[in-house]
């Protein structure tokens, strides 16, 4: 099976990366949600992951955070690990201490706090911090979501659904990731906050962040990424570079909805059919 290599170089010096060897994942006795899955996020990279519903993306990152215990998941063989730190089988606490921050799919903010409150909660995973620390992580998130700003006190059930994806990435990004996991940001969002929601994803890896990214919306994670992954039904069926992946016909013809191009020539690498 391929590998996500890496595709360019660090673009805010030396650190970790995130590697899975051989992944094997299973929910109960009879659900095999993946099947030996090798995946390599560089420092300072982002890395896309597409496939259909039920591919295993999502299952992938509550490998990678901590939260596969949660939904009764459990990892059977291979390895997760960040940088020294291995974190197959540990909780979401210990990932989130190493520097690896989950946003889930479908926002799940606070809804009876308020937009500070969710934030300032975003940041107690990492331990104590100085005040210092948590005010410059506070006035980042603000810069970026400036809409957040003018809503602090309110509460957060209250906000728009693009508001509240703002809230939950802004909260996830108060504990200082190295390495932001994104499990479809665009989903139900209209077209221009789709548009501000990559922007951001933009400027938070020019900052420095790491991002594993899961997207339905192939367009917008494919123009984000340096690298691409697609699983089929647990296993990875395609890995390489974003550019190329987003010139193969299997890719086009399934994700981006238009017709490959007649013998349109890749070095994508190719699993088992």
């Amino acid at each position: 099976m391929p590998e996500a290599p890496p595709q360019a170089p660090a673009r805010s010096g030396a650190g970790p990366a995130l590697h899975v060897e051989g992944l094997h994942v299973t929910y109960g006795r009879a659900v095999a949600a993946l099947r030996g899955v090798r995946l390599t996020v560089p420092h300072g990279t982002v890395t896309a992951l597409l496939g259909a519903n039920g591919a295993g993306k999502t299952t992938l990152l509550r490998a990678v955070s901590g939260t596969l215990r949660l939904h009764r998941g459990a990892v059977t063989a291979g390895t997760v690990r960040y940088g020294h730190v291995a974190l197959d089988g540990r909780d979401p606490v210990a990932a989130v201490r190493a520097g690896v921050v989950q946003v889930p799919e479908g926002r799940r903010v606070f809804a009876g706090l308020t937009v500070d409150e969710n934030l300032r909660a975003g940041g107690l995973g990492r331990g104590r911090r100085s005040p210092a620390v948590v005010r410059e992580a506070r006035e980042r998130v603000l810069d970026l979501f400036p809409r957040l700003a003018e809503r602090t006190g309110q509460r957060a059930g209250l906000l728009s659904g693009g508001e509240q994806q703002m809230l939950a990435m802004g909260r996830a990004l108060m504990a200082g990731p190295e390495l932001l996991l994104l499990d479809e940001p665009s989903l139900g969002l209209a077209p221009l906050m789709v548009e501000r929601i990559a922007d951001v994803v933009r400027r938070i890896h020019a900052q420095g962040t790491s991002v594993l990214l899961v997207e339905q919306n192939a367009t917008m994670a494919l123009g984000l990424a340096d690298a691409a992954c697609v699983l089929d039904v647990g296993e990875v069926r395609l890995a390489g570079p974003a550019r190329e992946l987003a010139r193969t016909g299997a890719v086009r013809r399934l994700y981006l909805g238009e017709p490959p191009a007649a013998d349109a020539p890749s070095s994508a690498g190719r699993g088992a059919a």
